[in-house]
């Protein structure tokens, strides 16, 4: 008994969220550009993208999905915030959870920031791996991380399956508003900007 609550509070321990001192960690917001790159196949699914994606953020919540069909192609969905959507000061006044393929977010009136700005600095991110050591990091990101992901937001059709398309906004919310990523490149950030100029230049 005592070896079991020990194995959960160190589990808890390690997966602890990352917090830091105030101030916003992710200046700049999402890159979209138009892409000609042609569909691929992923099991059952087919990809077609709609257009090359690059996002530096901080990790708010991340979610492993094992049961339902989607997780043959997506396995986890990451809610990611930046500008203010990563500041510790926040952060900590709005509660974040996943579920149902959704991300949630609740706060105590009055908000730290606006709703809007909380929707237009913030996602939840399908991830489709590029690369199984894509997925085993996606699965293990603690929230507070920060991440540079670069990839394809795609629409993935299979037979009996129908459609699934990314969302190709930044400003709308509910039902279609996640982004669906094929996601071919990621890496960690340092809350040091200098040391992730330096990463960037060796990648």
């Amino acid at each position: 008994m005592l070896c079991a609550v020990a194995a959960i509070f160190a589990w808890n321990y390690l997966h602890r969220p990352i917090e830091y001192s105030p101030g916003v960690l992710i200046p700049s917001g999402p890159e979209q550009t138009a892409t000609a790159d042609l569909p691929i196949k992923r099991g059952d699914f087919q990809l077609t993208p709609l257009a090359h994606f690059a996002i530096d953020a901080r990790v708010l919540h991340r979610k492993i999905y094992r049961w339902d069909r989607q997780s043959s192609l997506v396995p986890v969905d990451l809610a990611l915030g930046w500008g203010a959507m990563s500041d510790q000061s926040v952060l900590d006044q709005v509660r974040i959870t996943q579920s149902m393929r959704f991300y949630w977010f609740e706060y105590k009136l009055p908000p730290p920031i606006s709703k809007e700005e909380i929707i237009s600095h913030s996602t939840n991110v399908h991830v489709i791996p590029g690369t199984p050591e894509i997925a085993a990091q996606c699965k293990s990101l603690r929230a507070g991380t920060l991440v540079h992901l670069t990839g394809d937001l795609v629409e993935a059709t299979a037979p009996g399956f129908g459609s699934w398309k990314s969302s190709l906004s930044r400003t709308d919310s509910g039902n279609g508003a996640c982004e669906l990523m094929w996601v071919k490149e990621m890496s960690i950030l340092s809350a040091d900007p200098r040391q992730n100029q330096q990463t960037l230049v060796k990648r």
